[in-house]
């Protein structure tokens, strides 16, 4: 008979313990344990060791040596690359962290298998749209990404474009290939005292603005969160939009595809530059309006264009503005050096340690999980949160230095029994994504912030009543800025929006001085009128010519035949040219078009 070692579990033990994925290497015995009638019975034992205290980490795309010689230090390390969705589902279970870049789709049922184990997945580069965060999230997994090691890399190659293209190089070097010699046809124009303005002043902007000084250009530029400190040390002025687009001889884009900044650069832009101005984008394609630059390039207006990026990657064959011989094109090279791909996995792995160490980075683009019983009470408070940073930053026209932004929240409630995080997040959230790439959450809202030059202050009004509701209202004011609709603005100078939860919805109650009430679904058009009978139905009648459903809409005034606030609810977007027969209409003496 079989004597079974001096330490086993039976079955029921080894569950409890398997529960640690990093202790158990599981031998199994079979041996005849005798009973009272002195006959044996057949039973199942297993011998349970610790062998290794380090966690997995599957790696599904490659990443350079160095990065996993730094995971190997680590981690034991599963380089499985090429997998297929169904061998991913399998391996993820035993394994704590997975590194992919954008080849490998992290789909939720690849959370759903991992049962619980996965405790982070790292993104080598910046992009995220391979993974499902919502999925990660819920499912308590963080993800990181890489977002800073390309920074040198895409503005070493916008200064290259910048460059090539003012001097002709391509053409020039396609032209003696063929066996010309055409020394005239491409004179070139000198850098040197022209403005570059970089439109998108954030880590790449400020590099292609240092590269673009020391070769003694005048460089300005814009982006509505720049910090002022930071631009003055490099010797830039920071300006408006349409100061920035009407000075450039040189124009270097460096801005996030948002819906604030799609097709930014369109006929009405173009239409503002001077004509000769030379263009370069490695941020985003559809920054650009594709069409409108055609027809500026073949007006004059654009000289030349550089190119990088496209609304379509590839571009489809005959593609006019790759052909155009006064455009210069690269396929999205932006970060393609082999030292940037290298720094890229150094910094993904990093990130995996650190996450797995339990250390929060920077990097993280998720929240983790929060109870649920806090999500389901403040539910519609996060998204009015949200809108209303929205609203706030889309009326902003413009500032310098730290932007103050106050949150102020209206309760019945004690200020211990409500934890703000989550709705200083949305706000944050609200103010930043619109007009930038990050992702913003609970982990990393508050450095964002930070980075981008917003100081939060939060304050608490109590009011008296029943407190069965967590909050009354949420106001939203910043300070320190322009804003493109005068009447946001308060008695006291600032920006002010002030939201409240009606019928289970987001609701817009106050703009500046004037009280409104109107749903934050859709989207927003908020015009400033002398108050006087028939302008509701001029306005109603533009909207209805262009297929514009109105789902809302409320008129707040000082007084009878003085000014008046129209706030719009509006399911789809105006047209340019229904929006600007708005602006025409007598009475109205300001509007603006807010995307929620």
């Amino acid at each position: 008979m079989a004597t079974p070692p001096s330490q086993f579990l039976y079955p029921s033990s080894l569950r409890r313990l398997s529960s640690n994925p990093f202790l158990l290497s599981v031998h199994s015995y079979n041996f005849i344990s005798p009973n009272k009638g002195g006959r044996g019975r057949r039973r199942s034992c297993f011998t349970v060791k610790a062998v290794s205290a380090k966690p997995t980490i599957l790696v599904a795309e490659k990443v350079g040596e160095a990065a996993l010689d730094l995971l190997r230090g680590f981690a034991n390390v599963d380089c499985s690359y090429d997998l297929t969705q169904e061998e991913l589902c399998t391996k993820i279970s035993l394994c704590d962290a997975l590194i992919v870049r954008s080849g490998t789709r992290v789909g939720r049922e690849v959370f759903e298998y991992a049962n619980g184990r996965l405790k982070v997945v790292g993104r080598a580069g910046v992009g995220i749209d391979n993974i499902d965060l919502a999925a990660a999230t819920e499912h308590g997994c963080l993800v990181v990404n890489a977002p800073t090691v390309n920074t040198v890399a895409a503005a070493e190659h916008a200064i290259a474009l910048l460059v090539a293209m003012a001097r002709n190089v391509a053409a020039a070097n396609a032209s003696l290939k063929s066996g010309k010699w055409q020394k005239e046809k491409f004179v070139g124009v000198s850098l040197i005292g022209k403005t570059l303005a970089v439109l998108g002043f954030g880590k790449v902007g400020s590099e292609v603005a240092r590269r673009a000084k020391a070769l003694g250009m005048d460089v300005i530029a814009h982006d509505p969160y720049a910090l002022i400190d930071r631009a003055y040390a490099i010797g830039v002025d920071l300006v408006t939009f349409d100061e920035a687009i009407a000075t450039a001889d040189f124009l270097s884009l460096h801005m996030p595809l948002t819906p604030v900044t799609s097709k930014i650069l369109n006929d009405e832009a173009f239409a503002k530059m001077k004509r000769g101005i030379r263009i370069v984008n490695v941020a985003r394609g559809g920054v650009v309006d594709e069409e409108a630059l055609l027809r500026a390039l073949d007006d004059g207006i654009v000289a030349q264009a550089a190119l990088d990026v496209f609304i379509e990657e590839p571009p489809p064959m005959g593609n006019r503005l790759v052909l155009h011989e006064n455009v210069v094109v690269t396929p999205h090279l932006g970060a393609s050096i082999d030292d940037a791909q290298e720094a890229v996995s150094i910094e993904v792995a990093e990130a995996v340690i650190g996450a797995l160490k339990g250390e929060l980075s920077s990097t993280t683009v998720n929240a983790p999980t929060v109870p649920p019983e806090v999500l389901s009470e403040i539910a519609p408070f996060l998204t009015l949160a949200e809108k209303l940073g929205k609203m706030a930053v889309q009326l902003m026209g413009g500032g310098s230095g730290t932007i103050s932004v106050k949150v102020i929240y209206a309760s019945t409630r004690s200020p211990d029994d409500i934890d703000t995080r989550l709705l200083r997040t949305m706000v944050i959230k609200g103010l930043i994504e619109p007009v930038t790439n990050l992702s913003v959450n609970l982990v990393n809202a508050d450095y964002v912030a930070e980075q981008r030059g917003l100081d939060i202050i939060e304050e608490q009004v109590m009011l008296e009543g029943s407190p069965e509701n967590p909050l009354e209202s949420i106001q939203v004011q910043i300070a320190n800025v322009e804003s493109k609709f005068a009447s946001a603005i308060s008695e006291a100078g600032e920006i002010r929006v002030e939201g409240k939860i009606r019928y289970k919805a987001p609701h817009l109650t106050m703009v500046g001085i004037f009280k409104v009430d109107v749903s934050l679904e859709g989207s927003l058009i908020l015009c400033r009128q002398v108050d006087q009978p028939g302008i509701i139905g001029q306005v109603g009648s533009i909207l209805g010519e262009n297929n514009v459903n109105v789902n809302f809409l409320t008129v707040g005034r000082i007084a009878p035949t003085k000014q008046a606030v129209m706030a719009i609810g509006v399911d789809e977007e105006p047209t340019r040219e229904a929006l600007k027969k708005i602006g025409e209409i007598t009475a109205i003496e300001e509007f603006v078009f807010l995307k929620l």
